[in-house]
């Protein structure tokens, strides 16, 4: 490919308010150029990668015996209603109408699709397992869109879904694409780690993040030094230490407490260690129901775990005025008194502590030495806490924080889906029919294209690996050097190297930033200086070197 004749070019121009190193170089290099916040066009360069990385993870997901295939993009409504989607999923559901008054809501995933499909046909458990893919579009309404690449609203995922009899069965599928994915991924130039998180809207019991490491990025989670545990921050499970458990119980008493209606203004007032106060927090979910979470006070609530335990989609914080419509005062929350009013939600933190302090529920009253069992009651207990840095995990071993770009899940479906959808059965060895087992595996290409230039790249571009890049080969001809390149360019194109020749009259230094912010692996210069032979520098080291062009057959 001559430059001269490329549609996209490399610009100086920075983007505005935009502080990803990866939106930066893919925007400035001609890679990708934006249609509309959080959708984007993707350049002759970008798609060129683009493709590069689905054809690594169609090779890989082929070697497991998966199959390729495509959905509509469209999904009939009535199929995410069968399965109680429309309001339960993390993002604001797309739909359109078509000229006929057929409702279709534009997918963010695809399990209705997958399961729709395969009920049409009558399966046995000699069909079994499965596993079925696609690269495809997926929109989602995201309230906000940033840092390129990474959070769109608009993109190409490769999503896959497998079909077994049970879940033993089902758990050798899940090691091999665990291991599948970090082969991609490896192949790609990232290393990561498989997260342990939460399944969220898509449903099930368990699944997986794959993080690549990066202060930059909106993952949150936590892992033991010799990573033996790695969890999200929203699932990250910890020991509770315990405090004064041997302490005598004291009697509870409520004072006057002229105080803010902060944790610390409680310190301050009481003269009493912050674990010592009893934390709480009132919420209220998709069906107005209030809920008081109570916990140490040394530790904040997790409302994906909130959620979880209480078995509702989405959690809101309460309003002053529904706290006052209990005859309670913001600030000065108190369990004691609340049973049957709210559903009072407890962490197992309560019991690692004796004589606690906190509200009263009127304002500036406190109690003090609350005592769980005796002066109040849990309608849940369970674990609600946020893990943070230090904290010991199950396996004896502090927890170190770290942040990622998520580049990939995987997760465990089971029967969520195909007990929702009529007939999603196959007929066992018994003669019976029985549900599919599922499990659905999703890659984000754009996301993981960004990925790579996050951790790939340097002062003056992006450095791309080898396998991905745009192009395999960037020839420059400088001043007399255009004969010597158009015999190179031949030579390379009926080797059937890809090559992106700089045939333009510009300067070296233009030239060479140029290539550069590129980041092809390898370079090659002509010219006048250079004589008979070829200077050769590799993108991701200093030096040059003069070699005989039968030398760059073997970079290749």
């Amino acid at each position: 490919m001559k430059y001269s004749r490329l549609f996209g070019k490399t610009t100086r121009d920075t983007v505005d308010g935009s502080k990803f190193v990866s939106h930066q170089l893919l925007t400035r290099g001609g890679f990708i150029a934006e249609s509309s916040a959080g959708r984007y066009f993707f350049l002759p360069l970008g798609w060129r990668v683009h493709e590069k990385i689905k054809k690594i993870i169609k090779q890989e997901m082929d070697k497991t015996g998966a199959q390729e295939m495509i959905s509509p993009v469209l999904h009939p409504l009535e199929l995410w209603k069968e399965t109680n989607r429309i309001t339960s999923v993390g993002f604001e559901l797309m739909t359109i109408k078509d000229g006929r008054g057929a409702a279709f809501a534009l997918g963010g995933t695809a399990e209705e699709m997958f399961v729709d499909v395969v009920r049409k046909f009558r399966l046995s458990y000699k069909d079994l397992p499965f596993n079925i893919y696609q690269f495809s579009t997926k929109f989602r309404d995201e309230m906000r869109s940033r840092g390129g690449l990474l959070r769109v609203r608009e993109f190409v995922m490769k999503d896959a879904y497998s079909f077994d009899r049970n879940a033993d069965e089902f758990k050798r599928v899940y090691q091999a694409m665990a291991q599948t994915y970090t082969t991609i991924f490896s192949r790609l130039g990232l290393e990561t780690s498989k997260v342990e998180a939460d399944n969220g809207y898509i449903g099930g019991e368990y699944c997986h993040e794959f993080q690549v490491e990066s202060d930059i990025g909106e993952g949150h989670y936590f892992t033991a030094e010799d990573k033996s545990y790695i969890a999200h921050a929203d699932v990250a499970r910890f020991k509770r230490d315990d405090k004064n458990v041997h302490e005598e119980f004291k009697p509870y008493t409520e004072i006057d407490a002229v105080r803010g209606s902060t944790m610390e203004d409680g310190v301050k007032l009481h003269g009493l260690p912050m674990w010592q106060q009893i934390k709480d927090f009132m919420v209220v979910d998709e069906t107005n129901r209030l809920i008081l979470a109570v916990i140490r006070g040394d530790y904040d609530v997790n409302e994906i775990k909130l959620a979880r335990l209480v078995e509702a989609h989405h959690l809101r914080h309460a309003t002053v005025e529904e706290i006052h419509m209990l005859g309670i005062e913001p600030g000065f929350i108190s369990p004691v008194g609340l049973k049957g009013k709210v559903l009072i939600v407890g962490d197992t933190s309560l019991r690692t502590v004796k004589n606690a302090y906190g509200g009263a529920n009127a304002k500036h009253r406190d109690a003090l030495n609350m005592n769980i069992d005796r002066d109040y009651t849990l309608d849940l207990e369970g674990d609600i806490a946020m893990a943070k840095p230090g904290v010991i995990a199950e396996n004896g071993q502090p927890l170190v924080e770290k942040h990622g770009i998520e580049v990939g899940n995987i997760f465990q479906l089971g029967y969520h889906y195909t007990n929702l959808m009529k007939d999603a059965t196959f007929i066992d060895e018994d003669g019976k029919a029985k549900p599919f087992y599922m499990g659905c595996y999703g890659i984000g290409i754009g996301r993981t294209l960004a990925a790579v230039v996050e951790k790939h790249h340097d002062e003056k571009g992006i450095i791309w690996p080898k396998e991905i890049a745009p192009f395999q080969v960037h020839l420059i001809s400088l001043t007399g050097g255009e004969i010597k390149a158009q015999e190179v360019y031949r030579l390379l194109q009926e080797k059937g190297v890809e090559v992106l020749w700089d045939d333009r009259d510009e300067s070296a230094g233009v030239k060479f930033a140029d290539c550069d912010l590129i980041g092809v692996p390898i370079r090659l210069v002509v010219s006048k200086k250079t004589g008979d032979r070829i200077e050769l520098k590799l993108r991701s080291i200093k030096e040059s070197r003069l070699v005989e062009i039968d030398e760059i057959f073997h970079l290749i």
